[in-house]
């Protein structure tokens, strides 16, 4: 995407908000809000924050640091339409006060990094990521329990199944962001559910497993769920893993790992490069 695309989109959704996002060093999602009028500063990545405050960033004497969007994840919120204003959010690399430096404790600079040395050496990475989570009820009090709102089982169907309809919500938002959903479905704990997006290169593979989170919290709060992706939330039941599915290519689109002299070698050799997840949002493509 370029900038003037992602201006088109704003004035055509009527985008009154943007969330500028980046991830901490322990995965967890932050943005910072900004109103309409400042979207074209922070687009040319001229805003600042303050990165002594979050946690194994910078010292107080450090603390100013630049927000660099990334134009390819920029997305219209579905589910945060009011009165006819949209809000819109923007994946960021976090760089130092001069503005210039990519910071080290970003793990988006440090993924890119990687992905660099990768290419110098001859290879790219795609990456499919599978992630379980539990749909939990809340007290009386509005805080997360461990109770589940179902006692269904692997692949059960309603009405067994209560997560059903969330479920379906969090497919319907997921997909009007550009993800290609492949399937979803009750998982073998009760409670527990997940749903299967199509892979990517490893960069925006990252990325859509962070919004992924991000989205199914959000959907399961309006159904007064709470949606976790903690490893073994509930003693004695099945816990919930995140599969990572990796696959090495060379520059030229064949498969690393393909040994046309080995024992398959009659085999059909797998495709080229996978297609990156597309997300590009709706309004684009009309």
């Amino acid at each position: 995407m370029t900038r003037d695309e992602i201006m088109k989109i704003i004035e055509e959704e009527n985008v009154h908000f943007f969330r500028l996002q980046f991830v901490d060093i322990f995965g967890f999602t932050k943005n910072i809000a900004i109103p309409r009028s400042q979207i074209e500063k922070a687009l040319d990545g001229d805003m600042m924050f303050d990165g002594s405050s979050i946690d194994g960033f910078v010292r107080i004497n450090e603390s100013d640091m630049y927000l660099k969007p990334d134009y390819d994840t920029f997305t219209v919120l579905p589910w945060r339409n009011q009165d006819g204003t949209n809000a819109a959010r923007i994946i960021c690399d976090i760089y130092k006060s001069d503005g210039t430096t990519p910071f080290e404790g970003c793990p988006r600079n440090n993924l890119k990094r990687v992905l660099a040395e990768a290419k110098e050496l001859g290879y790219t990475m795609n990456v499919g990521t599978e992630c379980e989570f539990f749909l939990f009820e809340k007290d009386e009090a509005g805080r997360p329990t461990t109770n589940t709102h179902d006692v269904a089982g692997y692949f059960d169907v309603d009405p067994d199944d209560c997560g059903i309809d969330c479920r379906r919500e969090i497919i319907h938002t997921l997909e009007a962001m550009g993800f290609e959903i492949e399937a979803s479905h009750h998982e073998v704990a009760e409670g527990q559910h997940e749903i299967n997006f199509k892979y990517a290169d490893a960069l925006a593979a990252a990325d859509n497993t962070v919004t992924f989170k991000w989205v199914v919290r959000s959907i399961a709060a309006k159904y007064g769920l709470h949606a976790t992706f903690m490893p073994k939330p509930v003693f004695g039941i099945n816990g919930s893993g995140m599969h990572t599915n990796q696959s090495l290519f060379n520059l030229d689109g064949t498969n690393a790992f393909f040994d046309e002299n080995g024992p398959c070698s009659s085999a059909k050799p797998p495709t080229t490069t996978s297609p990156v997840l597309p997300r590009t949002p709706r309004a684009l493509l009309r």
